[in-house]
């Protein structure tokens, strides 16, 4: 069983809220997959992650480097978990129906998008019809989180 998290953002964006969870799947010795919808927000989060705080990076490459299944965190538009990741990232609605092998699988998405809440709805529905735990998470006007489901 996957414990599956939505992580409703609302008042930070994505280039904040990502890293500062990937490096916490980092601290727990997790490996993660990150997966988009397209190759132009991989290269964007590539170059992100590298510069995303002034005192320290994310160890990251992506699915299209040869070295990629020795990548702490793969950035990538495929399924495939390609470097035997613990935890799966899904942004920008990006989706799997296949996590079964995943201790986690977080959906982040964007709040003020009407699409992406719809799309964070369908997942949350798929997610609990195949069985796993769901859980959800909302900012607050701090950018603390907050269990509401």
């Amino acid at each position: 069983m996957t414990d599956v998290y939505f992580y409703h953002l609302q008042n930070q964006p994505l280039e904040k809220v990502l890293p500062q969870l990937v490096e916490k799947c980092l601290e727990r010795g997790w490996r993660c997959v990150v997966q988009t919808r397209s190759d132009e927000r991989v290269t964007a989060l590539d170059q992100h992650l590298w510069t995303w705080r002034d005192d320290s990076f994310l160890p990251h490459g992506s699915d299209r480097e040869a070295n990629a299944s020795e990548q702490p965190v793969l950035l990538t538009t495929s399924e495939a978990n390609g470097n035997a990741a613990q935890v799966r990232f899904f942004v920008e609605g990006a989706s799997s129906e296949d996590i079964k092998d995943y201790e986690r699988a977080i959906h982040l998405f964007d709040g003020n998008d009407p699409d992406a809440v719809d799309n964070a709805r369908v997942q949350w529905k798929t997610a609990q019809t195949a069985g796993h735990s769901v859980t959800y998470w909302q900012q607050d006007e701090a950018g603390r989180w907050q269990q509401k489901a």
